[in-house]
């Protein structure tokens, strides 16, 4: 019996996972599995040179009942995006659709009552399996959808959070993988992500590889921050486009923001009124703090206990949208029957 209210946000096995074999120039036909593990020759591309890709998502339970799926359309662009940049073979959406679709109608019993502020996470994963020693591209591949109920992000609230700049590492490299979502960013970014919660700081913010002048993410999410009347979110070539924060530009322009994504210099951050950081797992972070350690300087927001009007509106109408609970105008929800 799954505990609902008390849910973490981390693995839980479910029913069964969906998978898909690419071999031979053609993608084979869907399996549903119950099987957690993955039988691989230990010469694989993705263990050795790091040929995969993934994509993270959500399914939601309204009041209705019914089982809603948030802009899937989008990860799977998104994961094409990722798999042409490490060699690998494009995904048909119908495939993908297929595979979600069914994940999350074999789990359905997975899917957190409404109410519980627990959601449904979906993993695609994708992964080079042929044996190499030499560096090529797999010829091999092997497609997986698994999911795992997860509670709220912020088990005890919508709260801010601190952040440290970082300009001794970089996440990604301006033209190298930053744009597109495979392991080794994430891998690249654990140190500091370790050492910044050894300091109390809640993430990482990262500057921009080539000068340090400009924000770029802050830990595994994107940065924006409220200036006036603008919503102003980073441009950069070594930057994850987020689907959240994608929604989140509609959202604002919608409510009457004017949406900049530029450059943003650190030195800006003095003359913002709220910052944070957004993706899949707790749509939006809010930051209170960010330290610059070189500098010894803090730029803060609000009262540095509550998040900013902003952020909240943003981040309740999202939420909303996903459960039911508010209007879809855009289009972004998609039922599983």
């Amino acid at each position: 019996m799954i505990d609902w209210a008390n849910l973490p946000f981390g693995y839980l096995k479910t029913k069964s996972n969906t998978r898909c074999l690419y071999s031979e120039g053609k993608w084979g036909k869907m399996e549903v599995t119950e099987s957690e593990n993955i039988n691989m020759h230990m010469a694989a591309t993705c263990l050795h040179y790091g040929q995969e890709c993934f994509e993270g998502l959500k399914a939601y339970r309204g009041k209705d009942g019914k089982i809603r799926v948030f802009r899937w359309e989008e990860n799977s662009k998104r994961l094409n995006r990722s798999a042409a940049r490490v060699g690998m073979p494009e995904v048909p959406a119908e495939l993908f659709k297929e595979m979600l679709f069914t994940l999350v109608k074999e789990n359905a019993d997975f899917v957190p009552p409404y109410g519980t502020g627990a959601s449904l996470y979906i993993r695609p994963l994708m992964i080079g399996m042929s044996p190499r020693l030499g560096i090529s591209a797999s010829t091999e591949v092997l497609l997986i959808l698994f999911c795992s109920p997860v509670g709220p992000y912020y088990k005890g609230g919508f709260k801010p959070i601190k952040v440290i700049v970082e300009r001794g590492s970089d996440r990604a490299a301006p033209l190298g993988t930053g744009t597109v979502k495979v392991g080794g960013n994430y891998a690249a970014a654990l140190n500091m992500s370790i050492k910044s919660h050894e300091m109390g700081y809640g993430a990482a913010l990262y500057l921009d590889p080539k000068e340090k002048k400009y924000i770029d993410e802050c830990g595994p999410a994107n940065f924006f921050a409220i200036k006036g009347d603008k919503y102003i979110t980073p441009k950069s070539t070594s930057i994850l486009p987020s689907i959240t924060n994608m929604s989140l530009q509609a959202l604002a322009e919608k409510k009457g923001l004017t949406v900049e994504k530029r450059q943003i210099p650190l030195t800006e951050l003095a003359e913002c009124d709220e910052a944070a950081e957004c993706g899949t797992a707790a749509v939006i972070s809010p930051i209170s703090a960010v330290y610059d350690p070189d500098e010894n300087k803090t730029y803060t927001f609000g009262d540095q206990v509550h998040p900013g009007k902003n952020c909240v509106d943003l981040y309740n109408t999202l939420v909303g949208i996903q459960y039911g609970d508010i209007a879809d105008p855009f289009g972004w929800i998609s039922f599983v029957e």
